[in-house]
């Protein structure tokens, strides 16, 4: 089979497109934001990410904070006092932390605009809002790939529903962060690739397509990518591999285009030419806006390692000045740290397993006195309560098939270019730590997975759509929309901390990895 070929049904009136994105965003929004507050607890590494967010709120760089302190007259983490209110007990000295600011800057923004530190939801209301941004965005990329309404709205809801998207809405971590800048910045190289056909298609109109082509490099989409990407960095350095990745993957769009369009020598004249023009200024461009989340550091001058040049005469790159050298002698006990880190942990999770969601993070498990909300229907059972970050098992095993199943597809109906926007998820957030498999990382990493792998999904609900009849498709939407819907129905309330009888919460370790 040649090209894949569409048939997409007329598109809805921009407005009525735009009213169901929001529907949708709506009700994941409820799903994220209604007890926002539950757990009032610390939340695994909330214990880092809020305090430091808050910390640079009100000094302007991450402090340390006690290991121990008094309350109620015991020696107790700072940990409890803080989710109790009392939240000033920070050191004066500056912390060292491993990832850069961006994030926390984030988390810090939603804490100013929602009364502080006191709130426990103030300090998960900033990865809320980026859970309900990435529903938006996922709508709307998919249907720019897909031109089907049901196909994009699908995606927005199953990315409204997952565990993994609902957890880490619901925590003040940082990796939310990565997932929706990176989807941000995916969307606008995709509406640059539009651009650029566009633009090449009016250019064929207009002279014979062995003129010279247009120029598609440069585009303000592409800047804004840029942007994005580099912002992503600022959030976790893990943001470099989907820069690289992205870039690449539109570049090549970029040169396939111009072979479309008919040009000679497509590949060497257009491809890397047009490669080595955008790379020109959005390396540049995603660099600077990587330095700009470091801004609070460079003006503070007791920042962490700040003044490390004038302490330490004639070390690290003696030829910038001393405040760069500092910075850079910063960043490579950075990647000292982040390379050699394999400190046992009960939930590490090899990075080859996360699609399969094989070894969830348990967040939070506290089991509870008396029997309030659902215990109460088991009184004489244990109350417990937890917030464990496992996608919605249907959604993760039917999107890595899929993921699967795309590749071979995309090699039947050679020349489909959407099968990278498929796969640059995966090849960016995943394949990447192939090479730091004895490092201790997490499961819940994965959510900047999930977009692509509800894209997987979308794929092959696409593929059976153009090749089969309506009953069959309509049927298959349904049947994954019901089916997903009701397993997370089950799974909620060990996401979002619900009381429930301990019988209940053992009922849904389907294997004994996610105990």
């Amino acid at each position: 089979m040649g090209r894949a070929s569409y048939t997409p049904a007329p598109p809805l009136p921009p407005l009525v497109s735009w009213g169901w994105t929001f529907i949708v965003a709506l009700f994941g929004a409820l799903l994220r934001i209604i007890r926002l507050g539950e757990p009032r607890a610390v939340v695994f590494d909330e214990t880092y990410y809020v305090k430091d967010a808050w910390t640079m709120l009100n000094t302007g760089e991450p402090r340390n904070w006690p290991e121990s302190v008094t309350y109620s007259g015991k020696s107790v983490s700072p940990n409890i006092p803080f989710a109790d209110g009392d939240v000033n007990g920070w050191l004066d000295t500056a912390e060292y932390v491993v990832h850069p600011p961006m994030g926390k800057w984030f988390i810090a923004w939603g804490l100013n605009l929602f009364g502080g530190a006191q709130h426990v939801y103030a300090w998960r209301i900033a990865t809320a809002v980026a859970g309900v941004a990435a529903i938006v965005i996922l709508i709307r990329l998919a249907l720019r790939l897909f031109h089907t309404m049901p196909i994009a709205l699908g995606a927005g809801f199953l990315m409204a529903i997952d565990g993994v998207g609902i957890v880490m809405s619901r925590t003040g971590l940082l990796d939310n962060f990565i997932m929706v800048l990176a989807l941000g910045a995916f969307m606008l190289l995709v509406m640059h690739r539009d651009w650029a056909r566009a633009r090449l298609l009016a250019a064929a109109g207009a002279e014979e397509a062995t003129a010279k082509p247009p120029q598609i490099a440069c585009s303000w989409y592409r800047v804004g990518a840029a942007v994005l990407l580099g912002l992503t960095t600022g959030v976790k350095w893990s943001g470099t591999y989907f820069f690289a990745v992205f870039c690449v993957i539109s570049v090549l769009w970029d040169a396939w285009q111009y072979h479309e369009a008919g040009y000679a020598r497509w590949f060497l004249n257009a491809g890397l030419g047009t490669g080595l023009l955008t790379a020109l200024y959005m390396v540049p461009i995603y660099a600077l806006s990587y330095l700009a989340t470091w801004i609070g550091w460079f003006i503070h001058p007791d920042s962490y390692m700040h003044d490390w040049a004038l302490q330490h005469p004639g070390e690290g790159v003696t030829w910038l000045p001393a405040t760069l050298r500092s910075f850079v002698e910063y960043h490579r006990e950075m990647w000292q740290f982040h390379t050699t880190l394999d400190a046992p942990h009960d939930y590490k999770a090899n990075p080859l397993t996360w699609p399969l969601q094989i070894r969830p993070t348990s967040f939070y498990w506290e089991k509870l006195d008396g029997h309030p909300g659902m215990c109460s229907l088991a009184p004489h059972s244990q109350c417990v309560s937890a917030v464990t970050s496992l996608g919605n098992p249907i959604i993760w095993w039917l999107g890595s098939l899929c993921a699967v199943v795309a590749v071979g597809i995309a090699l039947w109906r050679h020349g489909d270019w959407r099968i990278w926007a498929v796969l640059a998820g995966f090849l960016a957030g995943w394949l990447p730590w192939a090479q730091y498999l004895h490092r201790t990382t997490f499961t819940f990493y994965s959510i900047v997975l999930l977009p692509w792998i509800i894209l997987a999904i979308c794929y092959v609900l696409d593929w059976i759509r153009e090749t089969c009849t309506p009953a069959p498709w309509h049927a298959t939407l349904c049947c994954v929309l019901v089916v997903t819907t009701l397993v997370s129905i089950f799974f909620y309330p060990i996401w979002t901390a619900l009381p429930v009888p301990y019988e209940f919460w053992l009922s849904h370790m389907w294997l004994d990895s996610w105990i």
